[in-house]
């Protein structure tokens, strides 16, 4: 059995007899070399071009790259992949995984503790406490932060509101009344993605302009009953309903980023989508303020939802694999690739700690509401990307929501049976 390894040190921990494996197994066809194996979910042209700048830091070091890519948003596919890995012996270097994922590997004592290069790089001073709830475990660090993406935002085709005369919505009612004018146009009001957590992510949006940041902790975080079955839930979903009337009759399995493609291509007022679907928009040459708009969802403007990406990394006796692992922790972390990072993927830095001159508007504006929410305990994990309840909640919320938005459900049964479900996903 592989006991525990501390970079730079060793732990107590022992795994689990159903992840034991020798050292030479995992290694597997990299026989020595320096490089590492990574399994992702960044498969769009903004993320891979994101991906790309951690491959080239690495590159520059001498440390080769063997890309495992798994297509499929939120990464359901990518964990089923990594499971699979792992309880055959075969783990690879690192994996991307999201909060509540990387809590289970912690558990499961699979992971490489980073300690040696937190301490070195003062990840507890510079991350957010909402962000270290998820990267580490029982005083240990798990996971290197890659950064912070929110996912209430919505993205705007600037040419389509200055032709309909529409400005920022900033209400509900003004979010509203502004796609039923581009449908009375020839457009539709919202691009949509007709996928379990692109439901979802709408969702959560919808619930946190409905009921504000304390409900939408109480309901997805806390997990009330009597939050997720109350009448405030009721009238969530019915704003979900009317949300729906904007949205067209193909977008059943549309990938996030072609609904994003929409927007970009004037077929589409807005999109409400984490800023990842700003990455898109950089990645065809457009300018914030000037080809798009980007702005929170009405009703939100005073909290941030949000997901980190996290690299967490395996046991492994392979010494130069742990030393590998170590670089890539202290590469992900450094204040330079945060920066060039979130340039590329569309998001904001995970550190608190730098200065916001190097990003695009939409980011500049994001970086600070960030950390104004995290200063007021307003920034709150998302539901739909595995920040808020564990992942068997998370997929009971993903049934019934999806569940709704593909049939005629009354508002008030779907309430009912949200809370239910969730109920039970954590028995």
């Amino acid at each position: 059995m592989i006991a525990r390894r501390l970079i730079g040190g060793i732990g107590c921990t022992l795994l689990p007899l159903a992840l034991a494996m020798p050292a030479s197994s995992w290694a597997g066809d990299q026989q020595g070399d320096k490089q590492v194996e990574v399994l992702n979910w960044w498969t769009s042209g903004s993320e891979a071009q994101a991906l790309g700048v951690l491959k080239s830091d690495l590159a520059e070091q001498g440390i080769g790259w063997k890309n495992m890519p798994v297509a499929g948003g939120a990464g359901t596919n990518a964990m089923a992949v990594l499971r699979s890995r792992v309880t055959s012996g075969n783990p690879p270097t690192a994996a991307q995984v999201l909060g509540f994922d990387a809590r289970d590997w912690a558990q499961r004592g699979a992971l490489t503790y980073l300690d040696d290069v937190a301490q070195s790089q003062s990840w507890g001073e510079v991350f957010p406490a909402a962000i270290k709830n998820f990267a580490q475990h029982e005083g240990h660090w798990i996971g290197a932060p890659f950064e912070v993406h929110s996912t209430n935002w919505v993205w705007a085709n600037k040419s389509l509101m200055d032709e309909l005369g529409i400005e920022q919505p900033e209400s509900w009612d003004d979010f509203i009344a502004s796609m039923q004018k581009a449908q009375e146009a020839g457009y539709l009001g919202l691009a949509y993605g007709g996928q379990p957590w692109q439901d979802a992510t709408v969702f959560e949006n919808v619930v946190l302009a409905t009921g504000g940041a304390d409900f939408y902790r109480q309901a997805f975080i806390e997990l009330d009953e009597s939050a997720l079955n109350s009448d405030t839930m009721v009238q969530a979903f019915d704003r979900m309903r009317e949300l729906l009337q904007y949205k067209d009759d193909n977008s059943p399995g549309r990938d996030w980023n072609l609904a994003t493609a929409m927007v970009i291509n004037g077929k589409a007022l807005y999109q409400i989508m984490g800023d990842w679907a700003k990455g898109e928009f950089i990645n065809g040459d457009l300018q914030p303020g000037q080809d798009f708009m980007c702005f929170r969802t009405p009703g939100t403007q005073e909290a941030v939802t949000f997901n980190s990406d996290l690299m967490i990394m395996f046991q492994t006796d392979n010494e130069q694999q742990r030393e590998l692992q170590s670089t890539m922790a202290r590469a992900i972390a450094s204040p330079e690739f945060q920066i060039a990072f979130s340039q590329a993927k569309g998001s904001v830095p995970a550190r608190m700690d730098l200065a916001a001159d190097q990003l695009d508007a939409c980011a500049a504006k994001g970086y600070q509401q960030v950390k104004a929410a995290a200063d007021h305990n307003t920034l709150m994990g998302s539901m739909a990307h595995g920040y808020a309840a564990q992942a068997s909640v998370k997929n009971a919320v993903f049934d019934i929501v999806s569940s709704f938005v593909n049939s005629s459900m009354p508002s008030d049964t779907a309430a009912e049976q949200l809370a239910m479900a969730v109920q039970g996903a954590q028995s």
